[in-house]
């Protein structure tokens, strides 16, 4: 009976654990976690969402004070257009970042950081270009393009001097839009070097309509893995999604992934960016507890648990501090739907927004608790403790617990 351990991801003549911990945003995948999946032989991931608020966070740095006193002038003006990020800014929150956790880096494994389209920043892409030169700038491993197409993505850092030294992907979810990525780039002769293939069962954003359940990862990954065969494209396909025990891992790797990508198992390791308290809405959470809904305003459908705090919030758009999602036009779904309840409500102090949540805001307070399908089966990952809570685990015991598992089987704490 095979292990994941008996695989290997290969970039090249070198090879890694084919397991990649995924990118959640806004300091949740840390870069403990990732360093984590570094130590022992796999990919880490850390993210650039929000990452000056992170940045604040971790290096003590003011950039979410000053951008918000530079613009409290706006606070109560419904119109954000001329709210804008400095690149500069940008630039060394993100250089700040990634370098820390390159210098911190131990092991064969290899850092890489999750880079979402979606994020537009009211400019689109120069605020995008400007996050993914600087990853390069600090020494990042590499770059997963993630939350768009990103037809013109590799464009914009073409000219920079890591663009083919430096490891690049992307995560899609069909056959169509990886087609669509590569004839797009084909003029740059750069391939990707690994494409994620995210399934219906994936936390956070999905890549597929409210239809998302008549879809399913085992048939997306066998259609792009024989699209790779037939157009003779030699890409690690790495598989994502649903992916819960070594043994589910170990039945992507016999079909043709050369590596999975996973992420739920982690949001309750000791190493993850989230609170304590909850992790422990998520061991807590049943099956019925969790749910795809339309609230984000991406646009894209998103996974989360049913008693999230960022359903129904009505607090004032808070663009002034953060506005990741402000299109090129300073526009926000969320501004909308919240000027209607304030227009409908004229006289309440507080009010309901259902339609749309403030996603900045409440993913950097961890009040939208975005999740993968299978989070209802956390408590079975774990311990139940005599106060009744559930005892954490650390990222060594997940990761190798996926490493070397067989038969389905979830190996408990000690």
């Amino acid at each position: 009976m095979k292990r994941v351990d008996d695989f290997r991801l290969k970039f090249g003549k070198k090879e890694f654990v084919p397991i990649m911990v995924g990118g959640m945003g806004v300091d949740i995948s840390t870069a403990e976690l990732a360093l984590e999946a570094v130590r022992l032989g796999g990919i880490g991931h850390i993210s650039d969402a929000m990452v000056p608020d992170v940045s604040d966070r971790r290096f003590d740095t003011s950039f979410v004070k000053d951008k918000t006193r530079f613009y409290k002038h706006n606070i109560d003006n419904s119109d954000k257009s001329t709210i804008k990020f400095d690149l500069a800014v940008l630039a060394d929150a993100t250089r700040r970042h990634v370098d820390a956790t390159m210098q911190a880096k131990r092991g064969e494994g290899l850092v890489f950081v999750n880079c979402m389209e979606k994020l537009t920043m009211n400019a689109p892409r120069e605020t995008l270009q400007v996050r993914m030169a600087s990853a390069l700038d600090a020494g990042i491993d590499g770059i997963t393009l993630s939350a768009g197409l990103h037809l013109g993505s590799f464009g914009l850092i073409a000219d920079h001097p890591r663009f083919r030294d430096a490891k690049l992907g992307i995560i899609v979810s069909s056959v169509r839009a990886l087609q669509l990525f590569l004839r797009k780039n084909a003029k740059l002769d750069r391939r990707p070097d690994y494409v994620i293939v995210e399934g219906p069962l994936a936390g956070g954003h999905l890549g597929f309509g409210m239809d998302w359940a008549q879809y399913d990862l085992a048939t997306i990954m066998a259609e792009i893995v024989q699209f790779m065969k037939t157009e003779q494209l030699d890409i690690p396909v790495i598989a994502a999604g649903g992916i819960f025990t070594g043994s589910d891992a170990v039945s992507f790797l016999e079909q043709g992934a050369a590596a999975v990508q996973v992420a739920t198992r982690f949001t309750v390791a000791n190493e993850c960016g989230l609170p304590d308290k909850v992790k422990q809405e998520y061991f807590r959470a049943s099956e019925e507890d969790i749910v795809v809904n339309t609230i984000s305003p991406t646009g894209y459908p998103m996974r989360m648990l049913r008693n999230t705090p960022a359903i129904g919030a009505g607090i004032r758009p808070n663009c002034e501090a953060y506005g990741y999602l402000l299109d090129g036009n300073g526009n926000c779904a969320y501004i909308t739907a919240y000027n209607q309840q304030v227009a409908l409500h004229p006289d309440s102090k507080t009010i309901s927004v259902m339609d749309k949540t403030c996603l900045c805001t409440h993913m950097r307070n961890f009040n939208c608790w975005t999740c993968g399908h299978y989070t209802y089966r956390l408590k079975d990952t774990t311990r139940r403790l005599e106060d009744g809570s559930y005892q954490s685990l650390s990222a060594e015991h997940i990761f190798k617990d996926y490493q070397f598992s067989v038969d389905q089987q979830v190996a408990l704490p000690g």
